[in-house]
């Protein structure tokens, strides 16, 4: 288990990652989903256990809103 904070930073980092492994076709929208699986993948699961209040899953997906511009 990470802290959350190492969790973010990672979080964030891989999110400009896995867009660049992406073609171009598969950019819009991204999915957290997907992202996921890849993490998994490659062996960066770990950073989706840490612990927070909101939960795990829901501090990710909004980390990796943020870095997508996914926020409405």
């Amino acid at each position: 288990m990470v802290t959350k904070p190492e969790a973010e930073l990672a979080i964030r980092s891989l999110c400009t990652t896995w867009m660049a492994t992406l073609p171009a076709d598969q950019h819009e929208p991204p999915s957290f989903a997907r992202f996921k699986a890849w993490l998994s993948s490659e062996g960066y699961s770990g950073y989706l256990k840490f612990r927070s209040v909101m939960g795990a899953g829901e501090d990710s997906e909004r980390w990796f809103d943020d870095e997508l511009k996914q926020n409405w």
